[in-house]
């Protein structure tokens, strides 16, 4: 013979109460631990960035300085992103790097910029680099030893 369990009024209550207070905490929980509106971007980018991960920025103006510049990212898909960037640093590769948009390794020919915009591409594994272009032209010279110079554009393509 099966047993029926059946609740009375009271016991209803008492579940409908609890899975309420279930729902609201959960949800108070997962809203209080996201990052507010506001946020500075560049602190996103650096934390994404040195964590790895691959959340690219939409663009707009990141860090602050008495230099400025713009900064182009053209992805494999050929979309573009622009960034006009604030800094104090000397060097294009300082200033990206102080913002968060690049990341690489050390080599004995300068930084090999590996990561730009929270986008990795590596010629050793999928065939694809970064390319440092200035005023839509190829750079003679690399990312972290470029001097800014205002009213030039700089900018990374995938290729």
């Amino acid at each position: 013979m099966k047993k029926k369990y059946t609740f009375c009024k009271k016991d209803r209550k008492g579940i409908s109460l609890a899975v309420l207070c279930a729902v609201f905490s959960l949800t108070f929980f997962i809203t209080g631990c996201q990052k507010q509106p506001g946020d500075a971007k560049a602190e996103t980018a650096q934390e994404t960035v040195e964590a790895g991960e691959s959340a690219p920025l939409d663009g707009g103006v990141l860090g602050e300085g008495s230099r400025e510049f713009v900064f182009t990212v053209t992805g494999q898909d050929g979309d573009e992103t622009e960034f006009e960037i604030h800094t104090d640093k000397e060097t294009v590769g300082e200033a990206l790097e102080e913002v968060g948009l690049i990341a690489g390794e050390e080599s004995e020919y300068g930084l090999y910029v590996k990561t730009v915009n929270g986008v990795t591409a590596d010629y050793d594994t999928d065939g694809k680099y970064w390319a440092f272009y200035i005023n839509d032209e190829y750079a003679q010279t690399g990312v972290d030893v470029t001097e800014i110079k205002e009213g030039e554009i700089y900018s990374f393509r995938m290729e």
